[in-house]
């Protein structure tokens, strides 16, 4: 009876130490090919901009190297300490993606983009609320039943 325990037992290792050998080379091919594989569509940085010239334009949220674009600077006075940012259809209306510095502590917050020449619409979000730009003379009503201020870069 110890003669045939011990070569169960035997057996039994010479199995286990054998079935490793064989799928780790087959789990490290898979992933191999699995990583080369794209998986970013080539539209991935287009968004449809609420503002752009014509309403079935899309706008890219890099725009093309051989596109000119100019330096424009964003303003607005709040309370010192306020968080302060900067929204709009460049930026697909993201809340919190642009904040804008008051380097002096004196209330006036910036912050400078660079765009291609179009018509822009934008608002600040001061605190959580959104604001639009009461320095600003051009303005649009949105879907929401308020006002967008307007930068057009030329």
């Amino acid at each position: 009876m110890v003669t045939k325990k011990t070569t169960k037992t035997t057996t039994a290792k010479t199995t286990a130490k054998a079935a490793p050998a064989k799928k780790a080379p087959a789990a490290k091919s898979t992933k191999v090919a699995t990583a080369a594989k794209p998986a970013v569509p080539e539209t991935a940085d287009m968004f449809e901009c609420a503002c752009a010239e014509k309403p079935a334009k899309k706008c890219a949220a890099k725009a093309p190297k051989a596109e000119k674009k100019t330096r424009v600077t964003f303003s607005v006075r709040a309370e010192v300490g306020s968080k302060v940012f900067l929204a709009g259809c460049f930026n697909n209306w993201d809340p919190t993606a642009k904040q804008l510095e008051d380097k002096k502590g004196t209330g006036e917050f910036s912050c400078s983009i660079n765009l291609p020449k179009g018509k822009y619409e934008y608002k600040f979000v001061i605190d959580g609320v959104w604001t639009a730009d009461g320095e600003c003379p051009d303005w649009v009503q949105n879907d929401m039943g308020t006002i967008n201020s307007v930068k057009i870069v030329d």
